[in-house]
Formats: structure tokens, sequence, C-alpha cells
């Protein structure tokens, strides 16, 4: 992975970037000392280096079981519960997964929205097919995903019989504690632990995403060696010049005092879609507070370039570009010679088809900086498990650090619970 910020130098200079160092450093070290705000919630810090073989085993396990006997897992969650693990599985699957035969089972999820049609859809296609249940949330009590349990649950146990249904229903919840882990216990659900001093955004090299992502056919340990990597050469670098993490964090606290108050990642990568939600989440939840923090926003290229792309370029000036670029690509797909030549594209044909997006790239990126939109590329080779790890990593040791530098805690959400009561109010909720 590569960090590269030349095309935000006209607004962040070395020498600012300098004379702020040691407010990197100091966040550094308030998260990695687990010193500071919401320190019960760092325990994502050393996971890659903790997770042990037997974890790794019991998850593997329990992916080769649910791949056996299902055509769909449908992973149920909301929030950091389901979007690291779509992240990964939707970045590395074929592009037309759906439409494509394979080994692994498709995944499908439930529990993120509160669409009547889309749980009915979902119904309609589980009627078809073999599936199971994956469940994730540390309460179970959560309105969106237990709303979609209780219907999924009844569904799965009426189509394959009660305890047909419970080999087929996993749990990944809180160790002791909460209506889900109750309900597990009961019923002998398989049962995967969240850690307790990791937060739910942090928590896609837990079980919650680690045991979706075996289950879609991909390899764990890779994902895991790529985020250990990560760690060790960011833990290893104290100093702001050799530790990628501080650096981005601090372009993004400069910018973020200059007035740029939306950050803005792209790619031209359609499979990163929803990394970039996963993004959003980690950076908006971790750093919007107390009326503090940068707004994150995403969009795919060159689709948004025919939608966003002239705000981009000539709208208010209070963006700042972050993208995610991709090396190389893994096919090659020829461009055919046209004799007639009516599209006037010929003169393309000795080009690859990621050699022109990659110089689409470079000519997007330089017009936005003469548009005067600070750019921050980040690179990786390409899309695989591994690079995936590092990706990982790297972004929530930023965000921590950020976090840190705007002095808010990271690691809470409280805002989440504003909606959370007028909506049981409004429901007539007992005790609202």
């Amino acid at each position: 992975m590569k960090l590269t910020y030349t095309d935000a130098l006209f607004a962040v200079s070395e020498d600012t970037l300098r004379a702020h160092a040691q407010l990197a450093e100091a966040a550094f070290q308030e998260t990695i000392q687990k010193s500071g705000r919401g320190n019960d919630f760092l325990g994502w810090v050393d996971l890659p280096a903790q997770v042990s073989e037997n974890e790794i085993q019991a998850v593997e396990k329990c992916a080769a079981h649910l791949a056996q006997c299902s055509e769909v897992v449908v992973v149920i969650g909301i929030g950091g519960s389901y979007l690291g693990a779509r992240a990964v599985i939707e970045a590395l699957q074929h592009g037309f997964r759906a439409m494509m035969p394979g080994a692994a089972p498709t995944v499908l999820y439930a529990g993120n929205n509160m669409s009547e049609d889309y749980i009915s859809d979902l119904l309609e296609v589980l009627n078809q097919k073999e599936y199971s249940l994956m469940v994730i949330s540390k309460s179970g009590t959560t309105t969106e995903p237990a709303l979609a349990f209780r219907i999924l649950k009844q569904h799965c146990e009426q189509k394959y019989g009660v305890d047909e249904a419970r080999k087929r229903i996993v749990a990944i919840t809180d160790r002791a504690r909460g209506a889900l882990k109750t309900l597990a216990t009961q019923e002998g659900y398989p049962t995967f632990v969240i850690p307790d001093d990791v937060g739910g955004r942090y928590s896609v090299l837990t079980p919650v995403g680690l045991l979706p992502i075996a289950a879609a056919g991909f390899s764990i340990r890779k994902l895991l060696d790529g985020a250990k990597s990560m760690r060790q050469q960011l833990l290893e670098a104290p100093n702001f010049e050799h530790n990628m993490a501080m650096q981005y964090a601090l372009l993004r606290y400069i910018l973020y005092n200059q007035d740029r108050q939306v950050e803005l990642m792209t790619s031209f990568e359609p499979k990163f879609y929803f990394f970039i939600e996963w993004f959003k989440q980690l950076f908006g939840e971790s750093e919007g507070k107390e009326h503090k923090g940068i707004f994150p926003a995403g969009a795919i290229f060159s689709t948004d370039l025919h939608s966003l792309g002239q705000y981009i370029q000539e709208g208010t000036r209070q963006l700042f570009e972050t993208v995610l670029t991709v090396e190389h690509a893994h096919a090659h797909v020829s461009i055919p010679f046209d004799e007639q030549n009516t599209d006037g594209l010929n003169y393309l044909q000795h080009r690859s088809i990621d050699e022109i997006c990659h110089i689409a790239q470079q000519g997007t990126c330089q017009a936005h900086v003469d548009g005067e939109v600070p750019n921050i590329k980040i690179s990786i080779p390409e899309i695989n498990e591994f690079y995936l790890g590092e990706l990982i990593y790297f972004f929530e040791l930023s965000c921590a650090i950020s976090g840190y530098m705007l002095k808010v805690n990271p690691f809470d959400q409280p805002g989440v619970e504003a909606y959370k009561k007028n909506m049981f109010k409004l429901l007539g909720k007992p005790g609202f």
C-alpha cells in the first residue's frame, strides 16, 4: 500500500505538515498506549496479531459447514455488523456473482433496512434456495436486525423444522449477556463472540467479518496477514515522516481547519463501492460529534463524473478528495479494430482498458487539482485479501488518530441514539 499526497501540497505544504507533526504523533501514542478517551474500545489495535489459530479454525469449520448446506447465506446486521464483511466480499467476488455458478454460497444481507418490499423479495428467494442465517448483534435488540431475524428465524424453522434450523443459524454476539446471547444459548445455535473491547465499526477482523468472508469462499488468513503486516509497519514507526496513518490523518486535520469539511473518497474501481460505504461509517461515526468532524462522502468514477463531476470541478470549495487506486487489473479485455471507425476509437486499439482507466484517473485528478480540490492518493497493487487487510488496518488506525486530534472520543456514537428514542416513542414502545 502506498500513500501519495503530492497533489495536496498546493493546500498543505510540507513545512506545515512538519510544523504540526507532533499533534499526529501525540494522537498516535494515545491510540497505541490506550491512554485516550474510549480506551476500553481499543482492542482492535492488537487484534490482527492476537486472533488465535483455534479461532481461525473454528471460523473456517463453521463457514465450510454453511457452504456445504447452503446456496445462500443471509447476514443479518446493520452498521459495523455487516458493512466490513460486505466491503471485503464485494471487492473480492465476481462482479456478476449472482449470475455465476460457484462452490461458495451467495451472501445476501438483511436487517440493514426496514423496507417491507425488500424483506418480501428476500423471502421469495429463500423459498427457492437452500440457505442459512448469520445474525450479528451485540445486544440482539437493535430494531432493524432484530425484526429481520425474527421473521427469518420463523421462515427457517417452518422450512426446515426447528431442529434442522438450529444447525443453519449462527449467532455472533456478546460473550455473556444480551437478548441474542440468551436466545442462542436456549436454542443451541453455534456462537461466536464479539470482543468486549472492539466496537462495531472496528470489528471486521473479528468473527463479525471473518465468518461471512470465509463463508463467501475467501481467505481470512490472508486478510489477517495483510492487517498484521500493516499493523507492524505502522506501530514500528512512531515518527510522522515514516508513518502513513499519521500523514493521512494530519493532512485531513489541516484541510479540515482550512474549511475543507467534506472528504470525497473516490475510486475508478466499482468493486470498492461498499469499501467506501464502510469508510463512511468508520469516519462518520468516529469523528462526527460535539459539532466537529469531516463529512465522509463517496463516489465511483467514471460513473459519478457524469453526475457529481461538475460540482467537484466548479462547486463550493469545501471538498478534498481521497482517491483509492488499484495498480493492476486481474484480467485483460482486448479492444477490437473497427474498419469503419465510426466512433473514432481505433487509436486506442493497442492500449488495455486498465491503461485507459489509469490515464482517465490521472486526467481527472489533474483537473480537480486545477480546480483547487486537494487530492490524496492511496494505492494497492491489486485487489486481494492481503491488500484489503492492509487497507482495513490503515484506515482504522488513521481514524483513531484523526479523532484524537479533534479531541473527541473516536469510539462512541451517542448521536445514534437520538433517532431510536424518537422512533420508539412514536411506535409506543414501553418506557418511551
